[in-house]
């Protein structure tokens, strides 16, 4: 009768909902974790976004004139879809982790319902097996007996229901694995792509600096003379200080009238002459700008970091090897390492406006370099790269947030 006991105790927690599922949780958005679930909604943003850029710089590279504009327009258009890759790579690296969280919960609550079952299962085969001659041997009066066939009785709809859940959970299990495999098999297509864009990029690069050989000479005075400043500037603040001042004298020389050529008729000409006007200054309008690379805010501006030390810009998470993009057009005031910066990038947008770039492992521009917006300018580092981008207009600095189209 013990066994009996124990047998109708288990049918009275299943028939008492001990295996009530949960199965409205395996797809409900609101169980995933809120961090990998942001996380894969913004790198879908970012590839979308990217993927409109480079179609549209795509189309400009088509309609360019001269070859060296087509070659920077179709080089910043596979620098944004290098930045679409490594966006798509991230998204799917967020949803193998949502589905591998969901396998791995489905299968802890699988098991936990499978226990009890198996255990009136093997408790009901014993029963079973037993003469029934044997069991009204046993103490105990024929009314337990009766009460007991009653419960089974009672139970044995409720366990076909709750098996019935368990076998539905089976089949979201299988569902899963599916969506798993799925997941995994589009990571690895985007990191085929990536490699593949990576390398047509490079090929393009190549192209240009074979293309514009003939003014190394006169880059390489500029730059030396960019070098030098870095090495005299106490901080970067400085440097970039000595640059924008740089960057002063160019923009007045470049307004000086050149030598004309004497007029056949000087009081002709005089009365006919008009006022000469100065180039208007450049100006960052909101939606002019652009985060330099993909990833994740981890800094933004005006905050303190761990060293006590207020951001004077926004430092961004990017993948192993990001692809940094020029954040708005602008000619190259510096490019090289500086003391504690790695290799940092300088863009002067004319106007007063001036942005530091910060964190990169490799280069792919030089002092003087002209620059459209979205221009492949360098990678981010192998492992935990940070990059920094600053924005700066006459020695100020500038929140970036408004000015991000």
């Amino acid at each position: 009768m013990r066994r009996l006991a124990a047998t109708l105790g288990l049918i009275a927690a299943v028939a008492g909902g001990a295996f009530a599922l949960a199965q409205s949780d395996i797809f409900d958005p609101a169980a995933i974790a809120a961090r990998e679930r942001d996380q894969l909604i913004d790198a879908k943003q970012q590839s979308a976004a990217a993927m409109a850029r480079s179609a549209l710089l795509e189309k400009q590279a088509v309609a360019a004139v001269s070859e060296a504009d087509r070659l920077k327009k179709r080089s910043a258009a596979l620098a944004a879809r290098i930045q679409s890759a490594e966006a798509d790579i991230s998204a799917g690296e967020a949803r193998v982790a949502l589905v591998s969280r969901r396998l791995s919960a489905q299968r802890a609550r699988l098991a936990e319902q499978q226990q009890p079952l198996l255990e009136l299962a093997a408790s009901l085969q014993q029963l079973s097996r037993q003469p029934p001659v044997s069991v009204l041997a046993q103490p105990g009066s024929l009314t337990d007996i009766v009460h007991a066939r009653a419960v089974i009785d009672a139970a044995m709809p409720v366990i076909e229901r709750r098996t019935a859940g368990v076998r539905r959970e089976l089949a979201a299990l299988d569902t899963t694995r599916r969506q798993q495999g799925i997941a995994l098999q589009a990571l690895s297509s985007s990191k085929a792509q990536l490699a593949q864009r990576r390398d047509a990029l490079t090929r393009l690069e190549n192209e240009g600096r074979l293309r514009s050989r003939e003014l190394m000479s006169s880059a390489q005075l500029e730059a030396d003379r960019a070098l030098g400043l870095g090495e005299k500037a106490r901080d970067i603040v400085e440097l970039m200080d000595s640059l924008e001042a740089d960057s002063a004298v160019r923009a007045e020389l470049a307004q000086l009238a050149g030598p004309l050529p004497r007029p056949r008729n000087p009081a002709v000409a005089e009365a006919g002459a008009a006022p000469s006007t100065a180039p208007a200054e450049a100006e960052q309008t909101q939606g002019a700008y652009r985060l330099p690379v993909v990833g994740r805010i981890v800094t933004g501006l005006g905050e303190v970091n761990e060293s006590g030390v207020r951001s004077r810009g926004v430092t961004i998470a990017a993948r192993p090897g990001g692809q940094v993009v020029a954040p708005a057009p602008g000619r190259v005031s510096f490019a090289g390492d500086y003391r504690g910066y790695g290799k940092i990038v300088i863009v002067d947008h004319g106007g007063g406006w001036v942005s530091l770039l910060t964190g990169m492992i490799a280069l792919s521009v030089g002092v003087g370099d002209t620059l459209d917006a979205g221009a492949p300018v360098g990678r981010a580092g192998s492992d935990d790269s940070r990059i920094t981008v600053e924005l700066r207009r006459a020695g100020r600095p500038v929140d970036i947030v408004a000015m991000i189209g």
